[in-house]
């Protein structure tokens, strides 16, 4: 790629030699023009659903409908604020909810 010694714009093809669309400059001989463009592989995106953003700790806790040995657990304040807070469990086998005051 070649650029106008004047005013420094790219030279673009005209008619039949090569010139400055600015200033009317015209290049004597032929313009040598060349690019290239490096390409990157795409990366695929994932997609989360609903369902499978929800990520919570897991705990040894035993669950009372189906025996698991295994639940996910979260806490919420429940009572009053100078009360513990409530233990909350979900079986990581059935999803059976329960749970646990302190």
């Amino acid at each position: 790629m070649e650029f106008c010694p004047k005013c420094g714009s790219v030279l673009i093809e005209k008619r039949k030699n090569y010139g400055c669309a600015r200033c009317n400059y015209t290049a004597k001989g032929k313009v040598k023009i060349e690019s290239s463009e490096k390409l990157k592989e795409k990366k695929e995106t994932a997609v989360v659903k609903e369902k499978e953003a929800e990520v919570m700790p897991v705990t040894t806790a035993t669950c009372p409908k189906c025996g698991n040995k295994e639940a996910y657990f979260w806490t919420s304040q429940t009572r009053s604020g100078d009360e513990a807070e409530t233990r909350f469990f979900r079986c990581t086998k059935c999803k059976h909810t329960w749970r646990e005051y302190h």
